[in-house]
């Protein structure tokens, strides 16, 4: 991931968990345009879980696994964007079995941040986060 002389025809992939670890998601989506031609998120989680983090962090992506499971997304993506590069940023061993499963290549979230000068932000602060969430919707007529 070269933020300046490497190609920028590349379609770049974010796991949802991945995203999370991201201290400014909406900044680093904003920055990875500018050197991408495709973002987008995959994840297991329900649509309307992406769809909200996304909506919360005023995201605009290309692409997203919706209703698929994270392996048959790639795939798909893989097939409908192509570019000369496609980058799954992940959190795991798994997603980077996943990525060589299904011919990507595979980005741990901190090797990515550091190379683009991406913050990362604490992770517990999720939980708070979403428990906030939680209490809203305890609010909700």
């Amino acid at each position: 991931m070269d933020g300046g002389g490497g190609s920028s025809d590349m379609t770049l992939a974010f796991e949802l968990a991945a995203l999370k670890r991201l201290a400014e998601p909406d900044a680093v989506f904003s920055d990875a345009r500018t050197w991408s031609k495709y973002v987008g998120v995959v994840s297991e989680e329900p649509t309307y879980v992406v769809t909200n983090f996304t909506r919360k962090n005023r995201i605009r992506q290309d692409f997203f696994s919706g209703p698929r499971g994270r392996e048959e997304s790639l795939e798909n993506v893989k097939q409908q964007f192509d570019t000369d590069r496609h980058v799954f940023v992940g959190t795991s061993d798994e997603d980077a079995d996943l990525a060589d499963r299904v011919g990507w290549e595979y980005l741990p979230v901190e090797q990515a941040a550091d190379a683009a000068g991406w913050e990362l932000g604490e992770p517990d602060t999720e939980s708070g986060s979403a428990e906030s969430t939680e209490d809203d919707r305890d609010d909700w007529p």
